[in-house]
């Protein structure tokens, strides 16, 4: 009798442990059909260690890829734009480059590298490094635009602002986005031939602002204003030497202060609005009104627009910073996807360069600066 109750306890003991057996099978093998489902591993419990273990890895995996996704959307495109520092003007481009790049869905990095072109090299090696499609320079120095493509690598390269003093280092994967710095100075030579042939003069004397020694923007404006001079049947003599203020106010204010009452001079002539203001401002100082003699600038800024508009600053040329900083950002994108370099740019080609997009200067004058502002 008790070996017959054991014997029946025996048997119902290894029934429910085969029951068990296959509630546990069932169950390892429903959590790896079910993967796809969003809620299976609510719904089962994990098998073994190694699931757990794959679970969050997948989940890791998944996150990094949204990231990627977040980071740099619509193609993957993470580009770099490295300055050669910031001011009134440049900070307009960067603006604008930052924007258009938004629009496209690029992720665009910004570095500045303080006027020094090793770090503005350094800047552009980081970029290769980690795998930027492309960047966009604002050259320190354009007579040294070789080695930011040398350091660039494979990455497309777009030059803002300021061209490449050797423009043969333009190709299908290095291209320039600015204007043609000839034509600013050739403006202001324009616009003061006509004024003092108005007067009866052909001969005068002039105070030149030059921005820093050595940019090419600085010698080609300085060059074409002086030339254009000449061409049109004007005699430019200096009044003093070239006051170099390094684009700067506070310091064409400090230099041409001493000459103003001390030396004789018909006009200033600056390489850009700020140099231009500080004249204005260190005229004012000594009692003198900057109307009595045209002052001429370079960008058009909104400080130098209000000059001009109140008749203290003669003239400027518009140099377009949201053209030219929307058109490296899209510049930049059509070389990676193999389109035409200025496709929606709204901007052609230079006739000295197919790969330089020209960005044209526009004269302001008293006459139509109420359409800049």
């Amino acid at each position: 009798m008790k070996k017959r109750i054991i014997n029946t306890l025996m048997a119902g003991m290894m029934a429910i442990c085969l029951l068990a057996g296959c509630g546990g099978s069932s169950g390892s093998s429903s959590a790896a059909g079910a993967a796809p489902a969003a809620d299976s591993s609510a719904a089962a419990p994990a098998a073994d260690s190694s699931a757990e273990e794959a679970a969050p890895a997948a989940e890791a995996e998944g996150s990094q890829a949204e990231s990627t996704k977040t980071d740099a959307p619509k193609g993957g495109y993470r580009m770099t734009l490295i300055m050669s520092l910031r001011d009134e003007f440049l900070s307009t481009l960067e603006a604008a480059s930052s924007s258009a790049a938004k629009a496209n869905g690029v992720t665009l990095t910004v570095q500045d590298a303080q006027n020094d072109m090793s770090k503005q090299i350094q800047f552009v090696e980081s970029a290769r490094n980690n795998g930027d499609a492309a960047c966009i320079v604002i050259v320190v120095d354009s007579d040294a635009a070789a080695e930011i493509v040398n350091a660039a690598g494979d990455m497309k390269v777009v030059f803002l602002n300021r061209l490449p003093s050797d423009i043969s280092l333009l190709n299908e994967n290095v291209v320039c986005v600015s204007s043609d710095e000839n034509q600013a100075g050739d403006m202001q030579a324009e616009f003061l031939a006509n004024y003092f042939k108005k007067q009866g003069k052909t001969e005068i004397k002039y105070i030149l602002l030059s921005g820093t020694l050595g940019q090419i923007s600085t010698t080609l404006r300085t060059e074409s204003c002086l030339k254009g001079l000449e061409a049109r049947g004007i005699k430019a003599t200096e009044a003093s030497a070239p006051l170099a203020a390094d684009y700067d106010r506070a310091t064409a204010i400090d230099m041409i202060s001493p000459l103003i009452g001390t030396v004789d001079f018909d006009c200033i002539i600056s390489n850009n609005d700020a140099m231009a203001l500080g004249a204005i401002e260190a005229m004012e100082s000594k009692g003198m009104d900057p109307a009595s003699i045209p002052i001429v600038g370079v960008d058009a800024t909104a400080d130098g627009r209000q000059a001009i508009s109140e008749g203290k600053l003669a003239m400027s040329v518009f140099q377009n910073p949201v053209g030219q900083g929307e058109g490296a950002a899209k510049a930049a994108i059509n070389m990676i996807n193999g389109n035409p370099v200025n496709q929606d740019t709204g901007f052609e080609f230079s006739n000295q360069n197919n790969f330089w997009v020209d960005v044209p200067f526009e004269l302001v004058t008293k006459d139509n600066v109420a359409n800049y502002n």
